[in-house]
């Protein structure tokens, strides 16, 4: 813009309101301006409504000086600009998570492969099975989806998956359970994330909670004592977001498997996170698999889709026959059912695990729960390469060891040795840097120590490396992208 639009405003209020550019030509305006060329005429208008209504309020409620040399039409136009194009912008945007936390639950949780990607776009973009049988030309399940692939891999005689492991928790409670006690011990009434309880669950499902117990001694005595006529359900909760140690005793699935066969009282495990991998075999905490569970006699057993399995959110229900049938024929099933797009990425992350060490290098999560110290360095090196070559007096930087952590409520007393890039900015605080660089497109968090802020390699992308160095360049320049 130039001429008449770089007029300053004069000093005086009223002429200040007089002066100020009607919605006409700042509309004019932004249709001329190439940055604006895929703004709908609706947002561009409100947009130009919002700025100019913000300025006069200014300007009435307060007594410009002698000296205030007004608005600028420039400069009015460049707060239109902004503001249209943070209508435009998506909210659900790319962050790049370099605070070293695996399955980051504020950040999506688990990233998920190649392929799910690819089969979640072929399934949004055509027309698909979802519910019908091609063999039959009839209506069919969108459970038969997953259910031979869940099958394969857990040893569980049927499944199925619904829209996330709270959803399982609760259908299975509503159907095995409900009017009727579920005995659990006291040392697994787990809250997880977001004020999630397992008594709340339960008491929404209807059934009654029986403790039993203490927080840290569980024995068998316990749950044999509790178990009466109305007992619907024996629940063992897996306690994956947290570890009791020292004086503690507990009752194994199997024990407990046993007690359910004699008592003619179904038992169900819920293992919250979940996995198919026994990490101890790659140097990590061990975890229990769904596959043990499953051979240890559960009748049912939920987990998460979208944490250690690495997959997207998704609740999976596996277990014995005729108990998976009533789940199946529960009502709740319609408000808890899983979508095509989740579907499809469940489907090839599932696949994935019929060969385990192609799993291990193709699902993000997996690679990096188990990413070599010397892939993380290389980065590490890369990202302090870049870095280097802002030439900055200001910025300084070095490659720290550290560690990372699995996240999600998985693996709690896990820490996994990293390497991290310390940055710091003359003058500039760590928490300033960290919302200076939440505030670029894409963003990047990481997490602070020491007043330094650290950027987490392990959970860095390869191709993020030079995103964060240019986003690190835009901060010191005082830009935004």
């Amino acid at each position: 813009m130039s001429g008449k639009n770089d007029q300053v405003l004069p000093n005086d209020r009223q002429a200040q309101l007089r002066r100020l550019p009607s919605v006409e030509s700042m509309l004019e305006a932004a249709a001329e301006d190439p940055q604006l060329a895929d703004a709908p005429r609706s947002v561009v208008k409100s947009a130009v409504r919002r700025v100019l209504d913000a300025i006069r309020k200014d300007l009435v409620s307060r007594t410009p000086p002698a000296d205030d040399p007004g608005i600028s039409k420039q400069a009015i136009f460049r707060q239109i600009r902004n503001e249209i194009q943070s209508a435009m912008a998506e909210n659900l945007t790319h962050v790049i998570n370099a605070t070293g936390v695996v399955v980051h639950t504020n950040l999506g949780r688990s990233i998920l492969s190649q392929k799910a990607m690819a089969h979640m776009t072929a399934a949004a973009g055509r027309y698909s099975n979802l519910e019908f049988n091609l063999a039959e030309g009839r209506r069919g399940s969108r459970y038969e989806i997953v259910e031979d692939l869940i099958c394969e891999l857990t040893g569980a005689e049927a499944a199925m998956a619904v829209n996330n492991n709270a959803g399982a928790v609760l259908l299975c409670l509503d159907t095995v359970a409900r009017g009727r006690e579920v005995v659990v011990s006291r040392g697994e009434l787990v809250e997880i994330g977001g004020a999630f309880r397992i008594p709340d669950v339960m008491a929404k499902s209807g059934a009654i909670l029986r403790e039993v117990g203490t927080t840290n001694r569980t024995h068998r005595r316990d749950y044999e004592s509790a178990i009466s006529e109305n007992t619907g359900l024996l629940l063992k909760v897996h306690t994956s977001n947290y570890g009791i140690v020292g004086f503690t005793a507990s009752v194994g699935l199997k024990d407990m498997a046993q007690m359910g066969k004699q008592a003619g009282v179904p038992v169900m495990e819920d293992l919250g996170s979940g996995t198919l991998v026994d990490f101890s075999r790659y140097g990590l905490s061990r975890e229990p698999t769904v596959q043990e569970s499953v051979a240890a006699g559960a009748d049912i057993v939920t987990f998460s889709g979208d944490k250690l399995l690495g997959g997207p959110q998704a609740g999976i229900i596996a277990g014995s026959g005729p108990v998976m049938e009533k789940i199946k024929k529960n009502p709740l099933t319609r408000a808890l059912r899983i979508d095509k797009l989740t579907l499809a990425a469940l489907e090839s992350t599932l696949r994935a695990y019929r060969d385990e060490a192609s799993a291990m290098q193709t699902i993000p999560t997996l690679y990096m729960l188990t990413c070599p110290l010397a892939d993380i360095r290389e980065k590490a090196k890369r990202l302090t390469g870049l870095l280097g070559q802002i030439n900055d007096d200001r910025l300084t930087c070095r490659i720290i060891d550290s560690a990372s952590r699995a996240g999600g409520g998985s693996l709690p007393l896990l820490e996994l040795p990293t390497r991290c890039v310390a940055i710091s900015i003359k003058d500039m605080s760590a928490a300033r840097m960290d919302q200076g660089l939440r505030q670029q497109r894409p963003a990047v968090t990481g997490r602070i120590e020491s007043d330094t802020f650290l950027v987490d390699l392990r959970t860095v992308l390869s191709d993020e490396v030079e995103m964060i160095s240019r986003a690190v360049n835009l901060l010191l320049s005082g830009s935004s992208s």
